[in-house]
């Protein structure tokens, strides 16, 4: 009986019809949900569970290219720097260059070298060697160049 009443005061107030109105109004957003949530296609996953091998060959047979060059003015740095980007060894000789001159090319080669990750080393006086990332020069050699000379004409 209390229940009837209660109903009763509800309706008096206006409240009963609202909150039937508010229960069929989430029953209907729950029904749209289903329907939004049934139209997605299915899709493949996104992970991809094949591990990809990091495995590089040894055995290249890229040859490498040796650059000798004897530069007579300092315009001619930008031109050597090219051929480091292209992967080339470069001997320079400086001799023929003036002192100043000289060593703002190999600083300006010594710079680039750097940005590509290269490497820039002394063989003898006035002789450099420019190799690029890919390259490693073995102090062995090196040494027995200097010792030598670059060609071995002493």
């Amino acid at each position: 009986m209390a229940g009837k009443m209660i109903n009763k005061m509800m309706g008096f107030l206006g409240l009963e019809d609202d909150l039937e109105e508010d229960i069929e109004e989430e029953e209907t957003k729950k029904g749209e949900n289903e329907k939004i949530v049934n139209d997605f296609a299915e899709v493949d996953p996104i992970v991809n569970n094949k591990r990809q091998n990091k495995v590089v060959s040894i055995h290249t047979t890229i040859a490498a290219k040796v650059r000798i060059v004897k530069p007579t003015t300092y315009e001619e740095a930008a031109d050597i720097c090219d051929e480091l980007k292209n992967r080339k060894i470069i001997v320079i000789n400086t001799t023929g260059l003036e002192i100043r001159i000289a060593q703002r090319l190999l600083d300006f080669m010594g710079g680039a070298s750097y940005a590509l990750g290269g490497n820039l080393e002394e063989i003898e006086k006035g002789i450099y060697i420019l190799s690029p990332s890919s390259v490693e020069v073995n102090s062995d050699l090196k040494n027995e160049l200097s010792g030598k000379g670059i060609f071995g004409w002493k």
